[in-house]
């Protein structure tokens, strides 16, 4: 279903502008001397794993660029807070949560931005990852004691184990001398994994859990006490201007929406300059989408969120592309042929098309209107069916070819790093996203080609892996 949607505002987010980044502060994590008295669960990591099979776990390696919580229910952590204050105030951090954790980021440590794992959960509250906080009165009947908290406007969330990257411009209350408030703070943006998920909302108060009383400056302060959570990137920019929002003019967006499964056509931007001209969106009510390039049988990326916005390729003349609207996950750098035939698993992958008999069959759609991709290549016709996990936690893919080859491999990944974190489950470009292969698949290969990682394996006559992202 198309849906026409009234212009709406876009911060101006002007992260380079050096009025903006003058008192920028970049947190090393060499130690721990940023913050105030940090308690005995925060501690330093060169690198950090958590476990999607049980609740609460990160496997730490002791090192230093990764700050890390380790906090249970039978010794529960503590909130940490940064030496320094600040008034206006972006701040900008990677994260990542264990399973089933809950941690937060309160500016002045007063307003808290929510942490938690909402991985696959389709109407996300205040209470779900990237939701501002309620505020909370004691005086009130039960029901009514929690109050004026704000959803984020869609769940762009990852799975646990995975960086999150969050920027936050907020606005700092106001007093007069006499330390009266005269005007409310502010959260100006907070942008999730490339998603904005609030604009422009103003603070009548702190939210619940506030080290005290509203002020015009407070330290940065990271929840500790709920869960194993752990950050890296932390930069810190006092603003001595704050980003005003800029109603642009323009056409009214034309969004794409997929309350139910729901497919289109479209040229892709993998990345800048690297455009897929025959490529499909498919979408459905898990609120989990993915884009395929047709030309080569190449999965492009995937994403959690709204759909499509597809105002590029319709309005006036157009210029071919939609945008996902939801939080992507890319899976790759160009389209590239995801079958070749080798002699070996370090066999050089073929460049293009060219010898290899590709012919694209188009697509056959199930009895809930899921599409199967066809193709033909070197004398075999694969079928290859994505689809969407029910929990829509990520991608089930399974490759089918009628004339099964030793010789014939799959390229599963290209990255920058691939790391198996247990059998047959693998963090892949920086904990950007898992593949875990089915059980009894092939044992796969992961080779050094031109400064990247890749990971191939045979095929068979079948092969069935899981994308979590």
């Amino acid at each position: 279903m198309i849906r026409n949607v009234s212009k709406t505002s876009f911060t101006a987010m002007l992260w380079l502008c050096g009025t903006l980044l003058a008192y920028g502060q970049r947190i090393e994590l060499k130690d721990l001397s940023a913050f105030r008295n940090p308690g005995n669960s925060w501690s330093l990591a060169e690198n950090v794993v958590a476990d999607l099979n049980g609740e609460n776990i990160l496997k730490a390696t002791k090192g230093e660029g990764i700050l890390v919580n380790q906090s249970t229910a039978k010794k529960a952590g503590s909130d940490l807070f940064t030496v320094s204050e600040y008034g206006n105030v972006a701040v900008e951090l990677d994260y990542l949560t264990s399973k089933g954790a809950n941690s937060g980021i309160y500016l002045q440590g007063n307003y808290e931005i929510q942490i938690d794992d909402a991985w696959g959960l389709r109407n996300a509250t205040s209470s779900n990852n990237g939701g501002i906080y309620q505020r909370w009165d004691d005086s009130k009947p039960e029901a009514e004691k929690g109050f004026g908290g704000i959803a984020p406007r869609q769940n762009a969330s990852k799975a646990p184990g995975l960086w999150q990257h969050i920027k936050i411009v907020f606005q700092a209350p106001k007093f007069d001398a006499s330390g009266k408030k005269t005007e409310n703070a502010k959260v100006i943006s907070v942008v999730l994994n490339g998603v904005t998920i609030h604009e422009n909302v103003e603070l009548f108060g702190a939210t619940r859990g506030a080290a005290g009383a509203e002020k015009a400056t407070g330290p940065l302060r990271l929840q500790g006490d709920h869960g194993s959570v752990a950050f890296k990137n932390i930069v810190i920019t006092a603003l001595s201007d704050i980003p005003k929002s800029d109603q642009r003019g323009g056409a009214d967006p034309i969004y794409i929406e997929a309350a139910s499964n729901n497919m289109i056509r479209s040229f892709v931007d993998v990345l800048p300059g690297v455009r897929s001209v025959h490529a499909i969106s498919v979408g459905g009510p898990e609120k989990t989408a993915y884009s395929y390039d047709l030309d080569n049988g190449t999965l492009l990326q995937g994403w959690h969120g709204d759909f499509i916005d597809a105002t590029p390729m319709w309005d006036g003349r157009g210029n071919g592309t939609s945008r996902a609207l939801g939080s992507v996950t890319h899976f790759t750098r160009k389209p590239v042929l995801a079958i070749s035939k080798l002699a070996n698993a370090q066999g050089k992958w073929v460049a293009d098309t060219a010898g290899t008999g590709f012919r694209t069959r188009g697509y056959v759609l199930d009895q809930q209107e899921r599409p199967t991709f066809k193709y033909n290549i070197y004398g075999t016709t694969v079928a290859d069916a994505v689809k969407v996990m029910e929990n829509g936690q990520g991608l089930i893919r399974e490759i089918t070819v009628d004339n099964a080859s030793k010789d014939l491999y799959f390229l599963l990944a290209t990255a920058s790093n691939i790391e198996e974190v247990s059998k047959g489950l693998y963090l892949v470009d920086d904990k950007s996203y898992y593949i875990q292969l089915a059980d009894g698949a092939a044992k796969p290969v992961i080779r050094d080609v031109d400064g990247k990682k890749e990971m191939v394996v045979a095929i068979g006559s079948k092969l069935n892996y899981t994308i979590l992202f």
